[in-house]
């Protein structure tokens, strides 16, 4: 049994790293920056009650954060320190520092936190990456969108989640940055939990080709590969992931796993989790972005549907300086695949019907927004509405069974 530091919950509602880690007997000191977040919707007697502590900090300031995890570790030694949530990443790592737990370095964890300063270090390494460019304000977006040409990403540097991008196709997508008020910075965007965006834009040029997803466990500087997660997106001008499907059986692993270690080697990731996305094209692969924490959005559960075992308990056991045991993908173990439920219509959903026939390949289906929420065409992640995730012994079974799911499910708006 360990005492075990968890900071936050990822996207405020998923639990599933501290779940795991009472059911592998852990004890769980949880820091937030507000517990009345967690009060208010629910989560609190259901996860938090089985913390052994809770620690609020609000404001939530680094040197705080670290007195009070000293107090803590003096009387009752932390053996290690988990944070999946990107907002709290570099505190995390100072603090795993002055603990002597095992983290990503601050050095690291403060680059991979803006992705205009990876793409910088990585394109002076020759690493391949779309054409890039840096906005702090309205006049350097549009020089940045002129220069680069359409079409166009432009996303937060400091986000996370695929979350607040958005895709410019022509120059009719462009029209509203070209008034001449501030249309588009300052926007300040909320992260929740007392962090607002920097609002330090990157623009870049928008690549066709497959999106997949790879996580990556490191220890000791050694990384490995958890396998290829193929990524279903919906059609432009969205930047929503529609599904997925892991492992891929399309593609050769090797080279992806070299390009991905490359990446980690130039940042200098040495412990954790890693999460990376891919363009793969014609001239081979580029990178979309990389985060320092274990993928989000639920994914993990797919990974554990098809590797038939918990990543959580493998990411724990990481940060516990456990060797972890190997992890391959194979089709013996079957193939996991999620689809999205979203509407295209806007308004304020009142509810979502789901099939009352469930085949017994259909493993998790959750519904994530809440009836007087609003809903509309799904522009991010964000704006999706429920999941369903399944296993087959073949793809093609699995990504049946999700399809007929979703096409049998119902939204209701008010």
């Amino acid at each position: 049994m360990a005492h075990l530091l968890l900071i936050e919950a990822p996207g405020g509602n998923d639990f599933d790293v501290f779940e795991a880690a009472l059911l592998q007997g852990h004890e769980i000191s949880f820091f937030t920056a507000d517990i009345g977040y967690y009060q208010n919707n629910g989560l609190y007697e259901r996860y938090l009650a089985l913390a052994k502590r809770i620690v609020e900090i609000k404001p939530f300031e680094y040197q705080q954060l670290e007195q009070q995890a000293l107090e803590i570790h003096q009387q009752d030694a932390f053996d290690a320190l988990l944070c999946l949530i990107d907002i709290r990443i570099v505190d995390a790592a100072k603090l795993a520092q002055c603990l002597k737990l095992r983290f990503v370095n601050p050095e690291t964890a403060i680059i991979m936190r803006d992705k205009y300063t990876v793409r910088n270090l990585l394109a002076s390494k020759g690493i391949s990456q779309p054409e890039f460019a840096l906005a702090t304000d309205n006049l350097q977006l549009r020089t940045a969108v002129e220069q680069l040409g359409f079409p166009v990403l432009v996303k937060p540097s400091d986000g996370y989640g695929s979350q607040n991008i958005a895709l410019f196709l022509d120059e009719n997508d462009l029209n509203p940055l070209l008034d001449p008020l501030d249309y588009y910075l300052p926007c300040k965007t909320d992260y929740g939990f007392g962090v607002n965006a920097n609002d330090r834009l990157l623009v870049e040029r928008y690549i066709e080709g497959q999106l997949i997803g790879c996580d990556t466990f490191t220890q000791d500087g050694q990384h490995q590969m958890l396998g290829i997660n193929e990524k279903l997106m919906f059609a432009p001008p969205s930047c929503a992931i529609k599904g997925s499907c892991f492992p891929s059986d399309k593609y050769e692993l090797g080279p992806i796993r070299d390009y991905v270690f490359s990446i980690l080697d130039e940042l200098g990731f040495n412990e954790g989790a890693t999460h990376t996305e891919l363009i793969l094209t014609e001239d081979g692969p580029f990178l979309v972005e990389v985060n320092p924490r274990l993928v989000g959005a639920k994914i993990p559960r797919l990974l554990n549907l098809a590797l038939g075992r918990s990543v959580h308990n493998d990411l724990i056991d990481l940060h516990l300086g456990k060797p972890w045991s190997k992890l391959t993908c194979s089709s013996e173990i079957g193939f996991a695949v999620s689809r999205w439920v979203t509407t295209s219509s806007s308004g304020y959903l009142d509810v979502v019907l789901l099939p009352e026939l469930i085949d017994e390949g259909v493993k998790q289906v959750e519904v994530f927004k809440k009836p007087g929420d609003q809903v509309g065409y799904p522009y991010q992640n964000a704006d999706r509405i429920a999941c369903v995730m399944t296993l087959g012994k073949t793809r093609r079974h699995a990504e049946q069974l999700a399809d007929d799911f979703i096409s049998a499910v119902v939204v209701k708006l008010r």
